[in-house]
């Protein structure tokens, strides 16, 4: 994704949506100089809209989309799958779903700078899984995989002074770490106690 793209997606959304590693955190950030959606009129600048229910709905749900880049289809269909499972919470399982993606564990783990650098980590076959190399990011990992960097990988430039950097990162309370061998293992669930997402709103958009 061109950083203009990131830059119309955050100004749409009203707030940044990506992480360091990216040109929302940088000077350069076109969000600071234009907190509003592109497009917007000199006098509608002027004036806060007041977005419609639905408008809030898909603008969480864009950004929900678009933090874990995720495409509208597959969104979508994750959202299916939970609302048509009985004796569950769809949030805390859709929440769960998105957040055992490999692309994103190996974000969460601080193998990658940024959820795009992940997805092109995993894409080109530098992450494995219980010792298989797997190359699809929305993987959705299980309690006891174990994941950790390909043997052939472990020179390349992103994963330069690697221990360094994960000496002084928290790691997730559902992933166990061992940074001595630069493994994971998938201890437990993620559970939705620090989710910064309204993914009530979510499920409201696709049930309109």
């Amino acid at each position: 994704m061109t950083g203009d793209k990131k830059c119309k997606i955050c100004r749409r959304a009203g707030e940044k949506l990506f992480l360091k590693g990216d040109k929302c955190f940088t000077p350069k950030c076109v969000f600071v100089k234009k907190p509003y959606p592109p497009g917007k009129l000199e006098s509608d600048r002027k004036h806060k809209s007041v977005r419609s229910e639905f408008g809030a709905y898909l603008m969480e749900k864009q950004k929900v989309r678009n933090t874990y880049g995720v495409s509208e289809k597959q969104f979508s269909n994750y959202v299916k799958s939970v609302k048509s499972k009985k004796g569950v919470i769809p949030t805390s399982m859709l929440y769960e779903i998105l957040e055992r993606r490999l692309d994103n564990v190996v974000y969460r783990l601080g193998l990658a700078s940024s959820r795009p650098l992940s997805r092109q980590l995993v894409s080109h076959g530098h992450i494995t899984v219980n010792g298989r190399k797997v190359t699809v990011p929305s993987y959705r990992v299980s309690v006891g995989d174990i994941i950790a960097i390909r043997e052939g990988s472990l020179n390349i430039v992103p994963f330069k002074d690697l221990k360094d950097r994960l000496g002084k990162r928290t790691m997730p309370a559902w992933i166990k770490f061992n940074i001595d061998e630069v493994k994971a293992e998938i201890g437990g669930n993620p559970t939705d106690s620090d989710l910064t997402f309204n993914l009530n709103s979510v499920i409201e958009f696709y049930s309109r």
